[in-house]
């Protein structure tokens, strides 16, 4: 049986930044060595180890001996945000896995640092001796980070050795940022103290210094020096470039793997070590002005050189190996090969240095190395090696040297570009990208997503599950994907500290992932995702918050969707009891008897689903009677409350003088309807309602605004439309003006109908009207029918035509009989 492979968590704040990219690719190049799985894990590095919620804000505490043998912490990192003694709890807290720290001391934890106090004390020595600075500000970081508190401890030691004094005055804090070395330096320029050089604990805040001090009117070199700590990358590219202190970070990661992998076999190991730190001289300070001696190694001149390489061949080769920070098995004897190459040249063989050179750049290139580097390879070689006849004398050698260096700087130039248009590129893939994730709403639409946007962000393995329990402690698999194609993903949950569906970390091959946190914003953590680690760092971080800011918009759409389902079934309930009391309301207000001298008559009213404010009567009266008919505006308990009262001012005007004119009816029940619906309902309906006014001898007198008025004559059985010309009940508040009686005359047996527009403007499944034209064909073709007839002949043409009217249906039909 063979041996499990081992797997090592890394825990880091972020993957995007020069410090944390040089560090996880020293730790994955020595996990890749040593054939052991890496688990890189990151969190919101505003959130990382906040004292009071540790767990709550982030997912490191799910690592444990389910998914990992041994854990490497980047305390660098993470103890700004918590401190040295939060730092301490959170590496014991992986107990009983071995644990290694990166950048912090920690109490009982073997810690890998470089010699912070040292860096410092090289560069205000440098400052100091070279340049004859005497007045040196210092801007530190936060001192809750145990490597600022050393930095600016060197800085002490430095002042204290060359008797220089430490004038609080000079010294002000940042916090690693830009912004922060920007502000520090106002500090410093607004006390108004003498300074002629300035120190910062890291590359950043000196860049944020150099900024403002060219504000101020202070040149760089020439007024004031400045010096860095680390050597970011774009400290080689600013304007000037920065001296710094450069630190192996690649080397540290790969010290942390040994280390670990060393504990994991039981071996005892050192409880600090200690990586030595260099000071690159660049523009900042002046030294990269002088071309002759910027690529200078820090190594001690020897006398009685240049010799031949075979006379040195042993020293030279670790000369050389130690004046270029290459990773530990990064670029395997490069030096021996480099020599041999060198000693063919020399004895005739052209062409030969600067093809293993070429070679050399090649793999350094793919393996990360800082190439700028190897210009000091070509000083120390220059210095030391010994022009041979056979290559063509001292003039030669120069023109070798001088080639080596255009090809140095060639192919630095040729990765940097190929770097900035990788960025260029994935900015892009995460534009487009971005514009998908800002606008899903629904978890099924995310995963749609995530299978088409991820294989263009260059992952092939990805699993993202959610919490699925309010403790967090199991979850459930949304998205799946493998060799960049979405699987099946498996309907069951699985233990949080798993870390990903079961299998999916299990390979036989090695594999290295990056585990994120899918979350949003202070504390909300719905998740986890793993991927690949093949992507741009800068995609892992827009896709930290890109996944949780559509997991949050996905909650929210249900919440919101939940929210608006239950109002509109709030509503509907409403709306049912509503139409219920208005329905109850319309039916009961039909005249149950239906009788006026000389008129036979009958009606129908259906309401409609959504019941309207359909109304009819039929008021009898000595010598005649009244008819009406009308259509509030709107469905529902609005509608009947409003069909009431004009059904009960209507009766009661007519009956306090059933001689009155139908335009006065109108007029004054219109300015009651007009303050009622507006003071009490607080409602804007209005109605349209037409009265009738009908007289023995056939004479009819009407007022108001509603539909034609159909008069089919008995002589010749065809229909004329009297139309209306007053206007809506409620509309304006005073309508007398508006509103004049008009009169037409009955002829024995002629017909008179009423409809509402819930007749004329049924629609068929073509979204056709009935219309008034197809009324009256109907009403001429039974016109000598009984009136019962008549109206149940329109009801059945207007129900044939629409089955499911969306507004109530009303008619009246009436014959006139002349006396005898």
């Amino acid at each position: 049986m063979t041996r499990k492979r081992r797997t090592l968590a890394f825990l880091i704040d972020n993957v995007v930044g020069d410090y944390q990219s040089e560090l996880r690719a020293g730790i994955e190049r020595t996990a890749a060595a040593h054939d052991v799985n890496l688990l890189t894990a990151f969190s919101d590095p505003a959130m990382a180890l906040r004292p009071e919620a540790a767990d709550r804000c982030t997912f490191y505490h799910l690592i444990g001996p389910e998914t990992a043998d041994g854990v490497i912490v980047a305390s660098s990192t993470l103890s700004p945000h918590g401190g040295v003694e939060v730092m301490q709890a959170f590496c014991r807290s992986f107990a009983p896995l071995p644990v290694c720290s990166i950048g912090t001391a920690i109490d009982g934890v073997p810690s890998l640092m470089v010699d912070n106090s040292l860096g410092s004390e090289i560069s205000v020595g440098h400052l100091a001796d070279a340049h004859g600075c005497r007045r040196i500000a210092y801007i530190g970081g936060p001192m809750s980070s145990e490597e600022a508190a050393l930095r600016i401890g060197g800085y002490g030691t430095a002042l204290a050795a060359r008797a220089l004094p430490y004038d609080e005055r000079l010294v002000a804090f940042g916090g690693f940022t830009i912004p922060t070395g920007r502000a520090a330096m106002r500090e410093i320029l607004a006390r108004g103290v003498e300074f002629d050089a300035v120190v910062a604990a890291n590359d950043r805040m000196a860049l944020g210094a150099i900024e403002v001090l060219k504000a101020a009117g202070r040149r760089i070199p020439e007024d004031v020096l400045v010096c860095g700590f680390d050597d970011v990358g774009i400290a080689r590219f600013t304007k000037p470039s920065l001296t710094t202190v450069r630190q192996p970070i690649e080397r540290l990661g790969g010290m942390a793997v040994s280390t670990v992998l060393r504990m994991i076999d039981g071996e005892a190991v050192e409880a600090l070590q200690l990586a030595r730190v260099e000071l690159t001289q660049r523009e900042s300070c002046g030294c990269g002005y002088r071309a002759g001696d910027t690529f200078l190694p820090p190594v001690p001149s020897v006398r009685g050189f240049p010799r031949p390489i075979a006379d040195q061949r042993g020293a030279l080769e670790r000369a050389l190996a130690s004046s270029a920070a290459i990773p530990g098995g990064a670029l395997g004897g490069w030096a021996g090969d480099l020599l041999a190459a060198l000693e063919a040249e020399l004895a005739g063989d052209g062409g030969r240095f600067l093809r293993a050179l070429q070679a050399l750049l090649d793999v350094a290139r793919c393996e990360g190395v800082l190439l700028e580097q190897f210009q000091a390879v070509i000083s120390l070689l220059r210095s030391r090696v010994e022009a041979s006849p056979a290559g063509g004398g001292a003039a030669a050698l120069e023109q070798l040297w001088h080639a080596a260096r255009i090809l140095i700087g060639s192919e630095s130039v040729h990765v940097e570009g190929e770097r900035r248009l990788n960025v260029e590129l994935a900015a892009v893939d995460v534009t487009y990208g971005a514009r998908g994730f800002s606008a899903c709403l629904s978890l099924p639409v995310l995963k749609g997503l995530l299978a088409s946007e991820l294989p263009k962000m260059r992952f092939s393995d990805v699993a993202v599950s959610l919490y699925d329990d309010a403790h967090r402690a199991t979850m459930k698999p949304l998205f799946l994907m493998e060799d960049g194609r979405e699987v099946e993903v498996p309907a069951v949950s699985f233990p949080a500290h798993r870390l990903a569906p079961p299998g999916f970390l299990d390979a036989e091959e090695r594999i290295s992932r990056i585990l994120l946190p899918v979350a949003f914003g202070d504390g909300e953590r719905f998740g986890i995702a793993v991927l690949d680690n093949r992507a741009s760092a800068m995609m892992y971080d827009v896709l930290r918050l890109q996944l949780g800011s559509a997991v949050k918009a996905a909650a929210l759409h249900r919440q919101v969707v939940r929210e608006v389902e239950l109002r509109e079934r709030l509503e509907q309930e409403r709306v049912r009891q509503e139409s219920q009391v208005a329905a109850r309301i319309q039916t009961t207000l039909v005249p149950k008897q239906l009788s006026i001298e000389g008129l036979d008559l009958c009606a129908v009213m259906k309401p409609a689903a959504e019941v309207g404010g359909d109304y009819y009567d039929v008021i009898p009266a000595q010598g005649g009677g009244w008819l009406g008919i009308g259509d509030v505006a709107g469905h529902g308990l609005a509608a009947g409350l409003i069909m009431l009262m004009i059904q009960s001012m209507v009766s009661a005007l007519t009956f306090n003088d059933p001689t009155v004119s139908p335009a006065k009816i109108v007029t004054a029940l219109n300015k009651a309807i007009y303050k009622n619906v507006r003071d009490r309902l607080e409602r804007d309906e209005h109605a349209t309602l037409l009265l009738l006014r009908y007289e023995r001898n056939g004479r009819v007198t009407f007022a108001g605004a509603h539909d034609d008025l159909i008069v089919c004559s008995a002589r010749t059985r065809r229909c004329t439309c009297i139309p209306s010309s007053g206007v809506w009940i409620g509309a304006l508040p005073e309508i007398g003006a508006l509103t004049r009686d008009a009169e037409f005359f009955l002829a024995d047996g002629d017909v008179l109908v009423l409809y509402s527009d819930g007749v004329t403007e049924a629609r068929n499944a073509h979204h056709e009207q009935f219309g008034l034209e197809r009324l009256c064909a109907v009403i001429e073709a039974v016109q000598t029918e009984p009136v019962g007839v008549i109206r149940d002949r329109i009801l059945e043409e207007v129900e044939g035509w629409c089955p499911s009217p969306d507004d109530d249906i009303t008619i009246v039909v009436a014959r006139y009989r002349a006396p005898e």
